[in-house]
């Protein structure tokens, strides 16, 4: 796997910012970690995006800094469309939906610059939003979504056609969104295959934190992949808070520190009857009855343990990578770590270089060293 960190942790909304971070960030991230290149998985926020799709000059300029600093670029994150570091950010973080042709020109923009960016005899990765939030979204929107996808499929081609740079997009399903677990984003682009929808071009971004936070099982999610001819393309890792006793107030005093007003934070209990849902952990925190355990959608640094009776979800990160590195295509896949909420946890401002380095000896050591030979 190809093994990068994603710059959305750091502010950046213009061309400055982005080189700014990655003089000030990146560069020192790969120094503190002792490597000699490191993958960055870019977030590039639409205007941004736009300007650099349009512009030889800019890209040469971002290419430079690159080279300069030894980093790499392989995928890039284009979930966010712009303002994720504003005081709330929340629900807008799902806009716009795909059924909104700024989302698809947003898309299209970061693949033209990654395909002028990637390294040579490479394909590159873009992850995207699972459709939408869930709420308001009517069946008009899902055949505008589905001829966004097929166009997407169209221009991802002629794309290749122009380049020979494949890129290929990661759907990233979230709980509450429209495509909440893997399998509705298996579902809803199996569906569209017959529909213009091509899985060389579409296919899966597996978020760990995510995929914990549902209860899923990692070897049957991915299983679950396999059996439809799609193919996992990304895997963000990132691990969850899990909570074994949410009733206990060790516990209620332990998460009420994470219930900070930026992101959203979604919560799932596992109970007997199924799995009960809370939008936000403010939410869950007032009205899940925390009879069984928690899972919070809160990115904890992968190397950090919490305290009792905190924990995270760490090994469902684990072996989500050791059953694709399993796959034939699983040393393809770019395995972008994506802790966005340095500035959000509690304690305090944390060092974000020592940190993220902290981090990438980590999935070092616990995820690539682990991995069979390809």
């Amino acid at each position: 796997m190809l093994l990068s960190y994603c710059t959305n942790v750091h502010p950046a909304e213009d061309l400055d910012g982005v080189i700014r971070q990655l003089r000030e960030y990146s560069g020192p991230i790969r120094r503190k970690a002792g490597l000699d290149v490191l993958g960055v998985g870019l977030w590039l926020p639409a205007g941004l995006a736009r300007q650099l799709a349009g512009s030889a000059d800019d890209l040469a300029v971002l290419r430079e800094v690159l080279t300069a600093e030894r980093l790499q670029l392989h995928t890039i994150n284009a979930f966010p469309y712009g303002g994720f570091h504003n005081d709330v950010v929340k629900l807008d973080v799902y806009k716009p939906t795909w059924a909104e042709r700024e989302r698809l020109e947003y898309t299209l923009d970061c693949a033209e610059v990654l395909a002028e960016l990637l390294p040579e005899d490479t394909d590159g990765s873009i992850s995207t939003l699972p459709l939408a939030w869930r709420e308001r979204w009517t069946q008009k929107d899902d055949d505008a979504a589905t001829l966004a996808f097929a166009e997407l499929s169209s221009r991802l081609r002629d794309l290749r056609e122009r380049t020979g740079k494949t890129i290929r997009i990661a759907v990233e399903p979230e709980p509450g969104c429209v495509l909440d677990t893997v399998a509705d984003v298996v579902g809803w682009l199996g569906a569209r295959t017959e529909r213009g929808l091509d899985p060389e071009f579409v296919g899966l971004c597996v978020d760990t934190c995510h995929l914990a936070v549902s209860f899923a099982d990692p070897a049957d999610a991915v299983k679950q992949i396999d059996a439809t001819g799609l193919r996992i393309v990304k895997v963000q890792a990132s691990s969850a808070l899990h909570v074994p006793d949410p009733s206990s107030a060790a516990a209620h005093a332990a998460l009420t520190a994470f219930a900070e007003p930026r992101y959203l934070h979604q919560v799932r209990e596992s109970a007997a009857h199924g799995v009960l849902a809370a939008d936000d952990l403010a939410e869950a925190l007032d009205e899940l009855p925390g009879e069984g355990p928690w899972r919070v959608h809160f990115h904890i640094p992968l190397h950090h343990v919490p305290s009792a009776p905190l924990e995270t979800t760490a090994e469902v990160l684990r072996q989500t990578v050791a059953e694709i590195d399993r796959r034939a295509y699983g040393h393809e896949v770019h395995l972008d770590i994506e802790t966005y909420t340095w500035s959000v946890l509690p304690g305090g401002q944390v060092g974000i270089v020592d940190g993220i380095a902290a981090e990438i000896g980590w999935a070092e050591s616990h995820l690539l060293a682990a991995a069979p030979a390809s």
